[in-house]
């Protein structure tokens, strides 16, 4: 889940120049176009504040924010990155490393996830919607190293068995010319018919001994 955009900042009794208060009024713009889901107006609005005070961290942060709800993950995480280079709060950093760690998770960067819900827990270890996320994101990489490691052993055991196929003897072929095997079975036609011959040489003379006198 996605931190909302923060409210612009309270200044206190401090007296605000002309530039910082139309910034802080294009922030609340920004920020109407935002809730009644404008995120094209209101990210012109954030610009328009960005353009009268240069590195402001809330129109930067929702600028961020606007971006995450177009879909522009990518560029909603680098948003958030500028939000952490400037002199932002404590809190707003916190918020802006959790809004990274959403993005990242969303372009399926889990390491990078991890790495800015972690930061977001240093700042605030009491954040449990980021300690929560944490917990789901480490399991979701213990799964896929075992996944790794599983296919690493699959691939291994397929490639082994590929090996001792190919260590397994060939069959032979034959030498032999066609003339010689033509020989061969010429050979064997012979030796048959010898064969047959004999037994029949055999059976007619049996057949001319007289009966035995009994």
């Amino acid at each position: 889940m996605l931190r909302g955009a923060l409210s612009t900042l309270v200044f206190g009794l401090c007296v605000l120049s002309t530039r910082a208060q139309s910034a802080d009024a294009l922030i609340r713009q920004g920020n109407r176009y935002y809730n009644q889901q404008k995120y094209d107006e209101s990210l012109k609005s954030y610009e328009k504040a960005l353009k009268k005070n240069p590195g402001n961290p809330n129109a930067r942060f929702n600028e961020g924010d606007a971006r995450f709800k177009k879909n522009d993950y990518e560029a909603a995480a680098s948003t958030y990155d500028d939000v952490l280079q400037s002199k932002a709060d404590e809190h707003t950093r916190e918020s802006a490393y959790y809004n990274k760690g959403v993005a990242m998770i969303r372009q399926k960067k889990l390491l990078e996830s991890i790495d800015a819900w972690k930061n977001a827990l240093r700042l605030d270890p009491a954040d449990s919607m980021a300690r929560d996320n944490l917990i789901k994101a480490l399991l979701e990489k213990k799964k896929q190293d075992q996944q790794q490691q599983q296919n690493k052993k699959d691939d291994k055991k397929e490639n082994n068995q590929k090996q001792d196929q190919n260590k397994q003897p060939k069959p032979q072929q034959s030498k032999l010319t066609k003339q010689q095997v033509e020989q061969y079975l010429k050979s064997l036609i012979q030796r048959e018919k010898d064969v047959q011959e004999k037994m029949n040489q055999n059976k007619n003379h049996s057949l001319s001994q007289p009966d035995k006198d009994w």
